[in-house]
């Protein structure tokens, strides 16, 4: 038997993640009307209640009421009876103006908003460069999503969470060793008819598209505790930013510790994360590396980053890690405003990326995803190989 690997992943309609859209969608907001804002938004939510609490720098009006009352509504909790509804839920908002201190740092010296220390991870493991058991998790549940909102589940609230379990042997996997799927649920449903729907309309698809599509034992563990009858804010409280390793690498690589919504880009947390996958997978998929790491470390009004990292997990092509580390600052753009700039992160493009992963999607026209392009591949090759 080789080594087994697990991660998990959280619906959009999970207590934390219902806080991390919240706060994305404060921030687009502002965004949509000015470019320059500066916000860190973050959200509670419990049995009917909502509060959005931070501090904002923008030149644009928000009604922060309505935007979380659609954002609620658009995830799925119009149910009656759940605990938590858009329309009766009691909203308090505790939002003020930013620190003229922490953004005399970020303006005038175009600094880093915070210290902080991020890391951006890369691997072929899957045809978007991703450790295959946290996309794979990412993908039932985005699946599950889809089909409840079309109805082909009906009972299916929409909390839920995943967790896959892969077989390696080294960096490879080999087989899926097991599927955990927990859904939130209508009082009446009836367990057998629940397993076979997540069976036959989540599973199945997303693994026959699944890439590479490795061998599944067929052990799935559905609704393990027996039954999910009561979920959402009104079975666990949500906070924004408490599953940063949802949003990364499922545990595969390593996290500094920030987290990435309701935050503008400003904030290194972000945008230098951003930054560091765009690295790393442009570095993979040049060939440098089969695996790579990257860390960019950052101190609060400073532009500059105080060190990059580069670990290749003994995978590398090239002799010389110092190499790597040269290209990168050649190459890239490291500064918080010029990453900014390159990334396109001025725009109101966060929404989307506050639940299924932050990493391994699709870059979209518009700025969607664009850390996600490797368009600087080949001109890393041709320094390096």
């Amino acid at each position: 038997m080789g080594t087994m690997f697990t991660s998990e992943s959280v619906s959009d309609g999970h207590p934390d993640k219902i806080c991390d859209q919240i706060s994305d969608a404060v921030l687009d907001a502002h965004l949509k009307d000015d470019p320059n804002a500066h916000v860190a938004c973050e959200t509670l939510v419990t049995t009917n209640f909502c509060l959005l609490a931070g501090e904002v720098k923008s030149h644009s009006s928000v009604d922060y009421e309505k935007v979380a009352r659609d954002t609620i509504r658009s995830i799925g909790y119009e149910i009656p009876d759940l605990g938590f509804h858009f329309s009766e839920n009691t909203y308090r908002i505790r939002i003020h103006s930013q620190s003229p201190d922490i953004d005399h740092g970020v303006v005038d010296n175009e600094g880093a908003g915070d210290q902080g220390l991020m890391f951006g991870f890369a691997c072929r493991e899957t045809e978007v460069l991703m450790p295959y058991p946290v996309q794979l998790a990412h993908r039932l549940l985005e699946q599950l999503r889809e089909s409840r909102k079309a109805g082909d589940i009906p009972w299916a609230r929409p909390d839920a969470k995943s967790q896959v379990t892969v077989e390696y042997e080294g960096h490879t996997p080999v087989s899926i060793d097991e599927i955990l799927i927990s859904v939130h649920h209508a009082p009446d449903a009836q367990r057998g008819d629940m397993e076979d729907d997540i069976l036959k309309k989540v599973i199945t698809p997303v693994l026959q598209r699944c890439k590479p599509i490795l061998k599944w034992n067929g052990k799935l563990l559905f609704n393990p505790s027996g039954r999910f009858a009561i979920g959402g804010p009104h079975g666990d409280a949500g906070l924004t930013g408490r599953k940063i390793i949802v949003d990364t690498y499922g545990g595969s690589g390593r996290h500094g510790g920030g987290a990435f919504s309701g935050k503008d880009a400003t904030k290194v947390d972000r945008s230098a994360a951003y930054m560091a996958r765009h690295i790393a997978k442009n570095i993979v998929k040049a060939g440098v590396a089969d695996r790579c790491e990257i860390q960019l470390a950052y101190a609060i009004g400073r532009p500059d980053p105080v060190s990059v990292m580069v670990e290749t997990f003994g995978t590398g092509k090239t002799s010389n890690n110092g190499s790597i580390e040269k290209a990168i600052r050649d190459i890239f753009p490291l500064r918080p405003y010029r990453i900014i700039e390159y990334l396109g992160l001025r725009k109101p493009i966060f929404s989307c990326t506050s639940s299924f992963g932050h990493f391994g999607r699709e870059p979209e026209a518009g700025g969607f995803f664009s850390w996600e392009k490797t368009d600087r591949a080949e001109e890393l090759a041709s320094r390096l190989l």
